[in-house]
């Protein structure tokens, strides 16, 4: 797929719905002959929409205007290029906790978490929010993180977790406020509700900080496996990652995990971990194959808003 492509796949089926702002972006910077040259020179996993645009945003352009994002983008170029290189997409949507719930919520308690590219470590603390599902609610506290699921009963309660821990290649911290301004930068323009959640999601991680270390999803995996207590069910998971891994990295990650104890919990796209005999999605919007130790499960749509189980 050509970078124009990928931006034209993008507005159609992630932002369609879901971002105007996006979606009218990403059809004009796929247009945009100067854009996708500067795009095209960089390597391939820097070339996405959300790196670009959260960039872009975060140094202060606009991105409501597509005439202004260019004029921008083509102007600062060398900074905009700087932060593309060394930044990444770590959108920590703690949202898509209301899609793993239904597994953690089965599995058998309690549960020690590993997250796979954990970014702030949002995501590890789906035992501290509350969740609605249609009419049914489940747990107590903020953020409240609403999940329109169909084909499920939902869970009658959150999982106990007794021990949590993340890696990530660049784990950002939620009590330094440059990283929440780049946590902040990854939310879509229009979704206010988002930031809402993302400062009550911070101040629960900040409260009880995880634990989160610089590391590889292969190299560094077993060794931190090895610190979850041994009376507690090791959970490791991941929710929109392995996209950003190359795919020889990507099957020795999954020989790995299947080798180690406890559970696997994947939540990605199918083109990026494959899953034979998947029904079809419930419409062409962009979607996640939730799946437990290599069965897949359900589809979910990428910032957990809305599930739909395989029955």
């Amino acid at each position: 797929m050509t970078t124009a492509e990928a931006y034209a796949e993008f507005g159609r089926r992630e932002a369609r719905g879901v971002s105007p702002t996006y979606e009218r972006l990403s059809h004009a910077v796929a247009q945009d002959d100067a854009v996708l040259a500067l795009l095209d020179a960089l390597p391939p996993a820097k070339r996405q929409p959300n790196l670009l645009f959260s960039v872009v945003r975060w140094l202060g352009g606009r991105v409501d205007d597509p005439a202004a994002f260019h004029d921008f983008t083509v102007t600062h170029w060398p900074a905009v290029k700087a932060e593309l290189l060394t930044r990444a997409t770590q959108t920590n949507e703690s949202g898509r906790c209301a899609v793993l719930l239904p597994v953690l919520a089965a599995l058998p308690q309690p549960l020690a978490l590993l997250e796979v590219g954990a970014s702030a470590g949002l995501c590890l603390y789906p035992d501290r929010y509350a969740y609605r599902y249609g009419e049914h609610k489940v747990g107590s506290g903020e953020p409240v993180l609403e999940c329109a699921a169909s084909g499920l009963v939902p869970p009658t309660r959150v999982p106990q977790v007794v021990w949590r821990a993340g890696l990530d290649l660049n784990p950002l911290d939620v009590t330094d406020p440059g990283d929440v301004s780049w946590l902040d930068a990854l939310i879509w323009p229009e979704h206010a509700h988002r930031r809402a959640r993302l400062r009550a999601a911070a101040a629960v991680a900040a409260a009880d900080p995880p634990l989160l270390l610089r590391g590889d999803l292969v190299d560094d995996l077993p060794a931190l496996a090895a610190r979850a207590p041994a009376d507690a069910t090791l959970v490791v998971f991941h929710t929109s990652v392995l996209y950003q891994v190359p795919p020889p990295r990507r099957e020795e990650f999954v020989r790995l995990v299947r080798e180690l104890p406890g559970h696997w919990v994947a939540n990605e796209a199918p083109e990026v971990l494959r899953h034979d005999g998947l029904p079809d999605p419930p419409d062409d919007a962009m979607h996640n194959v939730l799946a437990l130790d290599g069965r897949p499960l359900a589809w979910a749509r990428g910032h957990g808003q809305a599930m739909t189980w395989f029955g």
